[in-house]
């Protein structure tokens, strides 16, 4: 699959190009690290300036042009420009600065960059799949320079973080989304292709940009769309037969039934139902160890009744039922709260499918404050895009109920997010366990400083990714995601709890991503969904494919 050199020779049995073809070409280019020798063999005397820098002079160089821009967006904007120019440099200092660039290169700098995507635009990266060119998809797939995709993210663009309908803007979601697979899990970017599926979009301000990108009509739906989708299937199977699909930010109205229909036509997973629910299970498990709980006398209340809400609920079912509990008892642990209240039964009617098996029996009950004292909830979660959701009183009757409440602001970005870190450490009087989907600084309260957990699906799925991609999986199951959960959970370490913080340091992100990719694949191989033979040493084979940004010679 991958190695430190993508398991390829320099140009994936190509001939290495020459001159500027070869300065232009950013898997390939090194700058102003070419050797003499190699400047002499490759035509490119003349064409660069003398004096030959090592890449970690490079990496200095970059680092201190990344510290003098001001804004978050004009870093995003020179880190972009980078990756087009010289992919290893740009992945050596995102490797090297990992805890300060994976808020620049995604959330929450990347919905910003996402409003501003057409104004921003330098260069394409990815391919864009327009509703316009239906009938003509596998065409426009045999475009792209690479046969051996192994990595797809694809966005229709109508739910991107919580900022809506983007469109063709939403491109920056798999642009960022897999440059973290290569940074973070060390997936070849020779084998990553970002996709847009272009359907239009239903905003118009989005529309009304002068420099929007996209198809400028409403959006797509119903039988074009999903013969546009299966056209997409049908191509990505046959020119690309070795691909995982990793479908992100969908609306809710395609999400679920789109994996559904697919995830055993084609290997894939959804990222927002799937990776955000491994995640934030994790962060539950690590909050027992604070809290001396055990998970099956959790009451989970969430507050949004999407996507990420349900499926973090059905993958918390799950874990629970290897307590010993029973479908409907661990069902019966989780309580959504939705725009028009708590999800009961007398709302079966109205209500769309994902939510019915959370649909209990109770009165009915209009707000979060008064679901707070009708549950008694032990665990808060944000998932609903409500900026400021959780006010001073809610999470303060939090604290009332629970010694160690647990208080997930999980939203993205940053501006969504229900409750900032400080909010809730002071509110709570410093018991609450705190995590949130966009990074907030650590926070001292009466002496104590806490860091707080970022439940940041980058803990998840480029480790689920690189497992699944090295044992060739067929089908990337739910057991899947439950043992990356808990993986993730056990690489918390007593010291990060003692700082209230429910995950890993970022810092420490390779090394989470090869355990969950040694959890994963070894998961396909005890269920027999693997079709590459077993190593002999799994976690040393899969060590040894993970791409390294070094230089290699070229002569």
């Amino acid at each position: 699959m991958t190695s430190q050199d993508g398991g390829l020779d320099s140009q994936g049995g190509l001939p290495l190009p020459r001159g500027s073809a070869l300065l232009n070409d950013p898997l390939l280019n090194k700058g102003t690290a070419f050797t003499d020798v190699e400047r002499d063999a490759l035509g490119l005397r003349g064409l660069l300036p003398p004096r030959v820098f090592s890449l970690d002079e490079q990496v200095a160089r970059a680092m201190g042009n990344f510290r003098r821009k001001t804004e978050p967006l004009e870093k995003y904007i020179f880190l972009t420009t980078l990756q087009n120019r010289n992919e290893t440099l740009f992945y050596r200092l995102i490797s090297e600065h990992l805890e300060e660039m994976i808020p620049i290169i995604y959330t929450p700098t990347v919905g910003q960059a996402c409003l501003e995507f057409g104004a921003i635009f330098r260069r394409p990266r990815g391919l864009y799949l327009s509703i316009r060119d239906k009938g003509h998809i596998a065409e426009m797939l045999s475009h792209w320079p690479t046969t051996d995709v192994r990595m797809i993210v694809v966005t229709d663009g109508e739910r991107i973080l919580g900022l809506g309908d983007l469109g063709a803007l939403g491109m920056g979601i798999p642009i960022g989304k897999l440059s973290l697979y290569t940074a973070c899990a060390g997936v070849h970017p020779r084998y990553t292709l970002p996709i847009t599926l272009d359907v239009g979009t239903n905003n118009e301000s989005v529309r009304n940009e002068p420099f929007y990108s996209g198809a400028n009509q409403p959006r797509v739906r119903g039988a074009e769309y999903d013969e546009f989708v299966a056209e997409f299937v049908t191509a990505v199977v046959r020119l690309f037969p070795r691909a995982l699909v990793q479908w992100e930010d969908f609306g809710n109205t395609n999400a679920f039934r789109l994996l559904h229909e697919y995830r055993s036509k084609v290997c894939s997973f959804n990222d927002d139902i799937q990776g955000t629910a491994a995640v934030a299970l994790a962060g539950l498990l690590g909050s027992l160890r604070i809290s001396g709980n055990r998970l099956r006398d959790q009451r989970v209340l969430f507050l949004g009744a999407g996507e990420a809400g349900t499926g973090i609920a059905d993958l918390f079912v799950a874990a629970v039922r290897d307590e010993g509990l029973s479908v409907e008892e661990a069902r019966s642990r989780c309580w959504f709260v939705d725009s028009q209240g708590l999800v009961v039964k007398s709302r079966l009617s109205t209500l769309a499918e994902h939510k019915i098996p959370y649909a209990h029996d109770h009165a009915p009950v209009a707000t979060l404050a008064e679901a707070i004292d009708a549950i008694r909830p032990t665990a808060l979660i944000g998932v609903s895009g409500s900026a400021k959701a959780f006010t001073q009183p809610i999470v303060e009757r939090m604290a009332q109920l629970n010694p160690h409440p647990v208080v997930f602001a999980l939203s993205n970005p940053t501006s969504k997010a229900e409750c900032t870190a400080e909010q809730a450490y002071t509110w709570s009087q410093g018991t609450a366990i705190f995590a949130s989907g966009s990074p907030f600084p650590p926070v001292t309260y009466q002496g104590r400083t806490y860091v707080p957990g970022q439940g940041n699906n980058v803990y998840i799925f480029p480790g689920l990714g690189l497992g699944a991609l090295v044992a060739e999986a067929t089908e990337v199951t739910d057991a899947m995601f439950l043992k990356a959960a808990r993986t993730l959970a056990s690489l918390v370490t007593n010291e990060d709890l003692e700082k209230s913080r429910v995950y890993p340091a970022l810092s420490r992100i390779r090394e989470v991503s090869l355990a969950i990719a040694v959890a994963v694949a070894n998961e396909a191989y005890t269920t027999g969904v693997a079709r590459r033979p077993r190593p002999a040493h799994l976690a040393e084979d899969i060590r040894q494919r993970m791409f390294v940004p070094e230089y290699r010679s070229y002569v």
